[in-house]
């Protein structure tokens, strides 16, 4: 593997025929998933349970065990009564140690040896198991194949975003999402504002026309650096790679597509529509592994009229801000808790659970990471239709769009990515050398490609 600075990113590109457009951004799913607890008026606002209701115990097995697997997997079993997890798999055996020492020494629950998976084949094997659902939570290089493993096994998913990191993997995801709606599998996304209750309260206001007609959005996610692996001895560069996996595109997507999705698809979500096209910029410049910016600034235009400018960045010492900010002709909001009339006055707040002193305490309110789970154990146990599968994806192509746009310096259109044949990765996955090129994308070189 090489890794060259200031020269345009060579693409491995797989020739594979393109899964035609699936209709437009739909919010079906959204409705959907206002049940249990009606939305008579039609307008997002989900009544939302506390824990999922009682019925036939449900089996987990868990693909991807580190700390937000491991994480996920503690939400399931929080979520509602008779939950376990049942299997695990991992690429690495320290990995599926360390999920088994947690569960036992935290829940008491053990995982058999025979159902604890090694290797990059371990997830088939966690498939052939009798689990009921399965938890994804890989980098998300590998989340398209393993969702349709998933869906032709019949298995109820909980996936963590970003689905994807080229066009080809997210046009796999919406294909695999049309079979799971017709399967009548559920699948939840790891797009936990969807199930945060503030955000849900305020769609509902929006979508009543509390802002007026939407005209323009802002969405931040600019943190510290994030975090980072040395290569150590004996690693060899598949591993120090996965290890290392936020830093590098073809696994994570980069940082616009592996955490900035959340605010971008919180825009994509409130207006119901997705971006035409998408120019920006982006650069790196402090990063010590991987191939990755460190910031980017987009801009995606919805309609030809409306604009969402997008920011994110991963530096230490610089100012912090992560939220989503939409106004409208008669209005503005921060998506998340609070609407503000056009002269700056409120109009509305959302009323988080009161504390032992009558102060608002939004820590009182029910996690989004438990209330995803929740939600789906409720839709599995009352047969309830909630595939969030193709609207996440096209969320995650929304945000790769923005990237090729930054390391291109081109404006891509929608209709590119969706034609686009870009596969990132190499074309043989094994624990060993990485037969890639990986040099960092210089604009105006750099193909889209």
């Amino acid at each position: 593997m090489k890794n060259t600075e200031n020269q345009s990113r060579r693409r491995f590109i797989e020739s594979a025929a393109a899964i035609g457009a699936v209709g437009a951004f739909g919010l079906s799913h959204l409705l959907q998933s206002c049940k249990p607890g009606k939305d008579p008026a039609g307008l997002g606002r989900k009544l939302f349970l506390d824990k999922a209701p009682d019925g036939l115990p449900l089996k987990a097995g868990v693909i991807g065990c580190g700390g937000r697997g491991t994480g996920a997997a503690f939400n399931f079993l929080g979520a509602g009564n008779d939950l376990s997890i049942h299997a695990v798999a991992d690429v690495f055996q320290d990995r599926v140690d360390n999920i088994r020492k947690k569960l036992k020494d935290e829940k008491n629950m053990e995982i058999d040896d025979a159902n604890a998976f090694t290797g990059f084949d371990g997830f088939k094997r966690l498939l052939d198991t009798d689990v009921d659902v399965v938890i994804l939570a890989t980098p998300p290089y590998f989340r398209p194949e393993h969702f349709q493993a998933c869906v032709q096994a019949r298995k109820h998913v909980f996936m963590e975003k970003p689905v994807a990191v080229d066009p080809v993997g997210a046009r796999m995801i919406m294909a695999a999402s049309k079979q799971a709606e017709a399967a009548e599998i559920v699948v939840i996304t790891g797009t936990q504002r969807h199930f945060s209750r503030d955000y849900v309260d305020i769609l509902g206001h929006v979508r009543g026309g509390s802002i007026g007609i939407p005209v323009a959005a802002n969405v931040y996610w600019n943190q510290s650096k994030l975090w980072h692996r040395d290569r150590q001895q004996g690693w060899t560069e598949m591993e120090f790679m996965i290890r290392d996996w936020v830093n590098w595109t073809w696994l994570s997507g980069d940082h616009i597509v592996e955490q900035h999705i959340h605010n971008i698809d919180v825009i994509n979500w409130f207006l119901g529509k997705l971006p035409l096209s998408a120019n920006g910029v982006g650069s790196r410049q402090r990063r010590v592994t991987g191939d990755c910016y460190d910031n980017f600034f987009i801009d995606f235009i919805y309609d030809d009229t409306v604009h969402m400018n997008s920011m994110c960045r991963q530096i230490n010492d610089c100012s912090n801000n992560v939220s989503e900010y939409l106004r409208g002709t008669e209005g503005y909001t921060n998506c998340q808790n609070t609407i503000w009339n056009s002269d700056g006055s409120i109009q509305y707040e959302y009323q988080y659970p009161m504390d032992e002193a009558g102060e608002m305490n939004v820590e009182a309110m029910i996690s989004p990471y438990d209330q995803e789970h929740i939600d789906l154990v409720t839709a599995i146990r009352n047969g309830e239709s909630i595939v969030q599968a193709e609207d996440t994806a096209r969320s995650t192509l929304t945000a790769i769009m923005g990237r090729q746009a930054a390391y291109t310096g081109r404006t891509i259109t929608w209709e590119e990515m969706m034609g686009s044949d870009l596969k990132l990765g190499p074309e043989i996955i094994t624990m060993g050398p990485v037969d890639m090129e990986v040099l960092v994308p210089k604009p105006g070189t750099s193909p889209l490609g």
